[in-house]
């Protein structure tokens, strides 16, 4: 049979199941029968099979990974293993490996710690990375670090597969880690690794002391700020404005995590950068509202044992003395006074953006941009046909997980999905190809702005504030071209010879796996 029968037979299975978990069982079947024919699958229907295969399925299939388990798929390393690991690298069959997805599972999207269970989600970026980044399945390796749970349900469960001890901490976690990332790094000295799902308190930590030395990034804190940043760009386009006018926002964000803060960076980042530095850092965060479970953070009505306690990022971003805005304010409040223009969710809390408070903000704007970023669908801050609703039609919605389209006020309203998708497969492509010694916040930045400007004028006037998924690949090589060329002026780029630098698009084309089958036996003449 050839491909176009076999990709029909799987579509005919695909549908005669009746729930996404059954189809992705399907298809993870697929790709341990014929990874070919998998891949081809997610280039052809990526709209349809993304969300199956990634957010928001993957979360329910992690959250039942040991009992969907059937062959083993990655490399476990434990805390039993230390001592071991340089050694247990080489166990893996493929001595070129490009991209490592590694995650502890401690921070599974909105579900929390979920272990060794969390394989799922490196397993998934790295479908993506194959199906839309075009780098080959023989070159990428998902990983989980587990160094135990503090899930009580999995500690008690007899069919858990990870390590039923509780978590390690302190120097006896960061000592793990630092064994893991030297054993991968003696072994494939320029492979990308790409950190995924750690929990706040570990997930900056690792990434300030890993990003200057290895080609590395952390998905949740720097893809997540730049495709917010990018969806930011293209949200003040479609108000009308340029850019550089992204300075001129009011941002209230609910969600104080590691996710959070990167994403406020990245974005204070944008305003300033792109602003021409006409703005300083402190003018730029002080545009920026932050509540976390207790509130708005802010100087006043704080106290010193709490201030503490909050991060460096934190406090920068935190409502001055004297500004009139108080410790604890609710999001209500805030609203109220500071008349954001946008309202960003990466809470976790499904719901958390009522209607009074999607009304405050719509009150004081005609085009209100409301962006719902928590992962899976049941976390989202609110749905697509609320933010509607509630604004009369006229926010610029966005959303972390996928919402159909809403028809309502006589109009049809495509809503777009703010999936770190549209970053990361391009960014690992172009550090990968490129030989990139370390991944900056420029690179992410230009990632930022070329995925805002691959919209075509029929997804602007759609009201989409980010690409369609069916043109991820030509996205992530975009994106990729942008990341290399950066890399380029940074003088960090080692694989590009000068007279390549000369076509960077047909550079990382003839680079990009495409899914097909060859041939055993050449043909004769």
């Amino acid at each position: 049979l050839g491909m176009q029968v076999q990709i029909k037979r799987v579509k005919r299975a695909l549908a005669s199941r009746t729930t996404n978990l059954d189809k992705y069982a399907l298809m993870r079947d697929l790709l341990d029968r014929n990874e070919t024919l998998f891949h081809r699958m997610l280039v052809e229907y990526i709209e349809e099979l993304a969300p199956i295969i990634y957010t928001p399925t993957v979360g329910e299939a992690c959250t039942k990974f040991s009992s969907l388990y059937r062959r083993p798929r990655g490399m476990y390393f434990t805390m039993h293993d230390r001592g071991h690991m340089q050694p247990m690298v080489y166990n893996w069959p493929n001595d070129d490996v490009k991209v490592i997805v590694v995650t502890d599972g401690s921070r599974i999207l909105g579900l929390g710690d979920l272990g060794a269970n969390g394989m799922g989600i490196p397993i998934g970026k790295l479908a993506l990375y194959c199906a839309a980044g075009g780098i080959a399945p023989q070159h990428v390796l998902p990983v989980v670090l587990d160094v135990g749970t503090n899930n009580e349900r999995l500690l008690e469960s007899e069919f858990y597969m990870g390590v039923q001890e509780k978590r390690l901490t302190g120097d006896e976690y960061y000592n793990v880690v630092e064994e893991f990332v030297q054993a991968i790094y003696h072994r494939w000295p320029q492979c990308v690794l790409q950190f995924e799902d750690f929990s706040t308190d570990h997930a900056k930590p690792l990434l300030d002391k890993y990003r200057n030395q290895y080609p590395c990034f952390n998905d949740d804190i720097q893809g997540t700020g730049a495709i917010v940043l990018s969806g930011l760009i293209s949200a003040t386009r479609l108000q009308g404005k340029r850019p550089d006018q992204l300075r001129e926002h009011t941002i209230l964000c609910a969600g104080a995590g590691s996710a959070g803060m990167g994403v406020l960076e990245a974005v204070r980042d944008g305003m300033v950068g792109l602003a021409g530095h006409a703005i300083t850092i402190k003018e730029a965060s002080d545009r920026v509202f932050v509540c976390d479970v207790k509130g708005l953070i802010a100087e006043d009505g704080c106290s010193p044992e709490e201030w503490a306690s909050f991060t460096p990022e934190q406090q920068m971003f935190a409502a001055k003395k004297g500004s009139g805005f108080t410790r604890g304010m609710s999001l209500q409040e805030v609203a109220a006074k500071a008349k954001p223009s946008v309202l960003l969710g990466l809470s976790a809390v499904g719901g958390l953006f009522k209607e009074e408070l999607v009304r405050e903000v719509a009150s004081h704007h005609e085009r209100p941009i409301i962006f719902a970023l928590s992962n899976p669908t049941t976390s989202s801050e609110v749905t697509a046909e609320n933010a509607y609703r509630w604004t009369e039609g006229r926010c610029i919605f966005a959303s972390g997980s996928p919402f159909g389209e809403v028809e309502m006020f006589g109009r049809r309203f495509t809503p777009s999905q703010c999936n770190n998708m549209f970053i990361f497969p391009g960014v690992g492509l172009g550090a990968s190809i490129g030989g990139i010694a370390c991944i900056t916040d420029g690179m992410l930045q230009v990632a930022a702005l070329q995925c805002a400007d691959c919209l075509t004028n029929e997804e602007r006037e759609r009201g989409q504030v980010f690409p369609s998924v069916s043109r991820i690949r030509d996205v992530s090589a975009k994106v990729a071209a942008a990341v290399i060329q950066e890399a380029l002026e940074e003088d960090l780029s080692t694989n590009v010879l000068p007279e390549e630098s000369l076509d960077l698009d047909g550079f990382v084309q003839r680079r990009m796996y495409y899914p097909d089958y060859v041939p055993f036996v050449k043909t004769v003449p």
